[in-house]
């Protein structure tokens, strides 16, 4: 028997639960965790999420159920860090594919729960955007969450939705979030990120690493790349809440509007009607967009030392009230390619006062 847990938005949100279900059933409690396939632009340069058929080397689970393995891989021109995590995370990880819609997602759940001897289902959500109303004017990436929701309830399994880090995906404030959600299940420590702690190495996720940030004790206000504001950690970030699966529904209205859909084309109409937006045509919008430029250069340095253009960075950074950042934001504002970040985190990792506070990086405060 295997515990079965569904991370709701893809992209981190499987680290999230990989370290939701160590820290409710401990680290070697057998578990499958289904996500999507469907990650930023950076990492897959294809809009929307993958199907199957775009990996190689998964293996069956089911009729229409596949495993990522580590010797899976995607087929190019998409991209997946799935098989790197299905290689780091203790778990095994199964792949969901929405292009069925909430019935076919059902079917899918439904398989998951045969394979893993079990009748029940946590879902993990990361930030707590599987509760959006639709009308946040932060809201970006609903609806995997929201077909997660509904494909749940058209499986008729037992299921408890978890929210971990309450706004720390910079979708839903945590303001908003709250009074809703009541007293936490369980606060995460510093102990339960042990099982995720390698990933940060190499994975871009934002939301997850704050997360761990949060159970390791640190407050301040965190300046991300994929949020136009900082996100401000709290007592209440490192946070695991749970509601039921009927609360979580009546609170998601996209989700209920999502109940009988059995395409992903139905499924991004239903996001338009209630939404306002669709992700998928958002992404499609920017692949096109970056398409119609030749890519170019990182900016020319003026032959500048790199521990002196991140100086200038760090207190151009710190003078609007930012104590941490992450590495991806480090990265993508100083157009960093690959050895220039090793050589970078080297530096970092021997200044003094000390930059490393993994998995973000503190910033020393702005000169007078």
């Amino acid at each position: 028997m295997k515990r079965l847990l569904l991370a709701a938005g893809g992209g981190g949100d499987a680290i999230t639960t990989a370290m939701v279900h160590a820290a409710l059933h401990g680290p070697d409690e057998p578990a499958l965790i289904l996500t999507y396939a469907w990650e930023r632009l950076v990492v897959d340069p294809v809009p929307g999420p993958r199907r199957p058929s775009d990996f190689t080397g998964t293996v069956p689970a089911g009729p229409t159920l596949r495993l990522v393995t580590p010797d899976s891989a995607p087929r190019p021109p998409a991209g997946s860090l799935l098989p790197r995590l299905a290689a780091d995370l203790r778990t095994e990880l199964g792949l969901l594919d929405p292009y069925g819609g909430a019935v076919g997602l059902a079917r899918q759940i439904t398989e998951a729960a045969a394979y893993c001897g079990t009748d029940h289902v946590d879902v993990v959500d990361v930030g707590g955007d599987v509760l959006a109303d639709g009308t946040e004017p932060t809201l970006r990436s609903p609806l995997g969450d929201a077909l997660a929701l509904a494909a749940c309830a058209h499986a008729s399994l037992s299921t408890s939705v978890h929210i971990a880090g309450p706004g720390l995906d910079s979708e839903v404030p945590e303001a908003a979030l709250l009074p809703t959600l009541g007293v936490p299940l369980r606060t995460l420590t510093a102990a339960d990120t042990q099982v995720v702690e390698r990933v940060f190495d190499w994975h871009p996720s934002e939301a997850s690493a704050l997360l761990v940030a949060a159970a390791r004790g640190i407050r301040g206000i965190c300046g991300t790349r994929d949020a136009p504001e900082p996100v401000t950690l709290t007592d209440a970030s490192p946070g695991i809440y749970r509601l039921t699966l009927a609360r979580a529904l009546q609170l998601n209205p996209l989700a209920r509007a999502l109940a009988d859909t059995t395409d992903l084309d139905a499924a991004e109409r239903a996001s338009l009607q209630v939404c306002g937006f669709s992700e998928i045509a958002r992404e499609r919008a920017r692949a096109a967009a970056s398409h119609q430029h030749t890519p170019s250069l990182p900016p020319p340095d003026g032959g500048i030392p790199l521990p002196e253009r991140f100086a200038h960075w760090e207190q151009s950074t710190a003078r609007r009230g930012i104590t941490y950042v992450t590495t991806r934001r480090i990265t993508e504002e100083l157009a960093l390619l690959p050895p220039q970040s090793a050589e970078l985190r080297a530096h970092l990792l021997t200044t003094s006062p000390p930059r490393q506070a993994p998995p973000l990086w503190r910033l020393s405060p702005p000169e007078r």
